[in-house]
């Protein structure tokens, strides 16, 4: 039996077939996805104007960006309360310039110098963006 060498007579062959099918399957899936836009992700930022405010009511102007600093539209800015109070939840939508307006009316707990509050991004729909990472918060200090 050492000496029977008919066994891998036919493995090349077998594997030349296997890299064949394989190939051509292949070629055939990525076809199928190649009509498929945005399997990337675009990141969205946003920048609070003032980034530092005091205490009481005003409006916060945030402007979203993508990674290249162009302004995106239709995304909904969502204004919460982190370590500074706030009444509810603040939201407004972004403009043809990026820029959304929202009033907010922050307070600080009690023996409390400062205190920050936390801006999400909602994405425009259909779009092949995200908001997965932590955007600036806004800081609120007692004056």
């Amino acid at each position: 039996m050492r000496r029977d060498d008919r066994a891998i007579e036919g493995l090349p062959v077998r594997l030349v077939i296997a890299l064949v099918v394989g190939v051509a399957s292949l070629s055939v899936m990525l076809n199928m996805i190649s009509g498929v836009q945005g399997l990337a992700v675009t990141e969205l930022d946003a920048r609070p104007t003032p980034e530092v405010t005091t205490p009481g009511e005003q409006d916060l102007s945030v402007t979203v960006v993508d990674p290249d600093g162009r302004p995106v539209a239709g995304a909904t800015i969502v204004v919460t309360a982190d370590t500074a109070r706030l009444d509810g939840v603040a939201t407004a939508q972004t403009g043809s310039n990026g820029t959304a307006t929202v009033a907010v009316a922050p307070t600080l707990g009690p023996n409390r110098e400062q205190g920050t509050l936390s801006i999400s991004i909602k994405p425009p729909a259909g779009g092949q963006y995200a908001d997965r990472r932590g955007n600036t918060r806004v800081l609120v200090v007692a004056e």
